[in-house]
């Protein structure tokens, strides 16, 4: 993993080559000298926010043969048959 550090100013002109770097590791983003911004690619932010992804999105990818879905527990919702 590298990790890059841009001015805003230099993100501002060269974004196609911050979003090149992130795909190797995050990319700070200093103002004033300052780290204010991480720019991470959709992998990297999801696994860190713990994100699942939607039957739409899943639905919605080309180019993956397969892959895997896990849809969130629904509690609640069912309620057991009335047989009397």
């Amino acid at each position: 993993m590298t990790i890059t550090t841009l001015t805003s100013r230099e993100f501002n002109q060269h974004a196609s080559e911050a979003k090149k770097a992130a795909k190797r590791g995050p990319v700070f983003i200093t103002d004033r000298g300052r780290p204010a911004h991480v720019l991470l690619n959709i992998e990297d932010y999801r696994s860190l926010s713990g994100a699942r992804m939607t039957l739409a999105e899943a639905l919605a990818q080309t180019g993956v043969p397969d892959f895997d879905f896990e849809p969130p527990r629904v509690d609640g919702l069912v309620r057991p048959a009335d047989l009397s």
